[in-house]
């Protein structure tokens, strides 16, 4: 898993920004608020990890990311115990992403609105729902209910009428409720249609009224660029799923290109799932962990714990007049 010098880094980074018990002055920007103010920076790019759950989340915030993704692929994976093909209901989405969101409300999380689950109304119940929970930006998509990965082949594409309806709705919505969240219009018209429906598509997003534009699933370095180019001054986002069908490329390569936000989906899910599968079969095939005997080594409860808000909360309980916790911290 890590030194015990890793583990400790990550245990007091967490004091960055959830230290929920001595008040301080802070920004009063909600996440909306502070993910616009960077997208107003033409020099800035927002890297976004994708995090699925509390435990990934709090990793990426004790690494000091700006703003992070709540993935539907590793939502579905991790909530369902199934691969993403649409099988997550808006209340699964919607939970995960205010769980998520409220760890450090300064911290903006964009997330997976998938289709926005039905007709316009319920778009309109979809955005009122993520924004009352506190996400700074959803994206809503074309595909039909029926939806898959982005990277899959087999996608099936709605009518632009159709999929102008959604983003109307949301829009609106968004508006109604007189919020900050921006509205991402994501399209997977590229695969089944080309290049240029996805432009058209995405352009006329932009005159419903979108913050962001996703085109998911370009092909080359040439149509990423050029995208960027079609699209400003709008943002565009990009997604990069190493093995999938974009092109990879560094940050600073899509800088050039002109993206302004980039999500990494699959950035936790993979970690996880490699180290964890190795942890398990050391355990299986030898009858002890693999940081059994090496002093220092790993990271132990207590430091996920501390990872995951426990100094808070004994500052809190303390400061309230409580003792409950004042042996925590003594040896066990």
């Amino acid at each position: 898993m890590g030194s015990a010098d890793t583990s400790t880094s990550l245990t007091s980074a967490t004091t960055r920004n959830t230290d929920t018990a001595t008040p301080k002055a802070c920004s009063p920007l909600t996440g909306a608020s502070r993910l616009r103010e960077m997208l107003h920076d033409p020099s800035k790019v927002v890297v976004c990890p994708g995090v699925f759950d509390g435990l990934t989340a709090r990793l990426a915030l004790a690494a000091g990311y700006d703003a992070l993704y709540m993935t539907g692929a590793g939502t579905s994976m991790s909530r369902l115990g199934w691969a993403d093909l649409g099988l997550a209901t808006l209340n699964d989405m919607r939970a995960n992403a205010e769980m998520i969101a409220s760890l450090d409300p300064s911290v903006p999380v964009l997330a997976d609105a998938d289709t926005g689950y039905g007709g316009p109304i319920m778009v309109t119940r979809t955005v009122t729902q993520y924004a009352r929970a506190g996400v700074a930006a959803l994206h809503i998509e074309d595909q039909v209910q029926e939806k898959r990965c982005g990277h899959l082949l087999g996608k099936q594409i709605v009518d632009r009428a159709v999929f102008l309806s959604r983003l109307r709705a949301a829009v609106s919505a968004r508006n109604n409720l007189h919020s900050d969240m921006l509205i991402i219009a994501r399209t997977d018209a590229r695969q089944t249609y080309g290049f240029e429906e996805a432009v058209a598509r995405l352009q006329e997003a932009i005159k419903v009224g979108v913050d962001v534009v996703f085109p998911e699933a370009l092909q080359s370095h040439e149509e990423m660029a050029e995208m960027c180019r079609r699209m400003a001054p709008t943002p565009v986002l990009l997604n990069v799923v190493p093995g999938g069908v974009t092109p990879e490329c560094t940050i600073e390569e899509a800088r050039g290109m002109g993206f302004r936000v980039i999500i990494y989906p699959g950035l936790c899910i993979s970690a996880v799932v490699e180290s964890v599968a190795q942890e398990l079969k050391t355990l299986k095939t030898t009858g002890t962990t693999s940081s059994r005997g090496s002093v220092g080594a790993g990271v132990s409860i207590k430091d996920a714990f501390n990872l995951c808000g426990l100094q808070e909360c004994i500052d809190v309980d303390r400061q309230a007049g409580g003792k409950a916790y004042d042996t925590v911290n003594g040896e066990e």
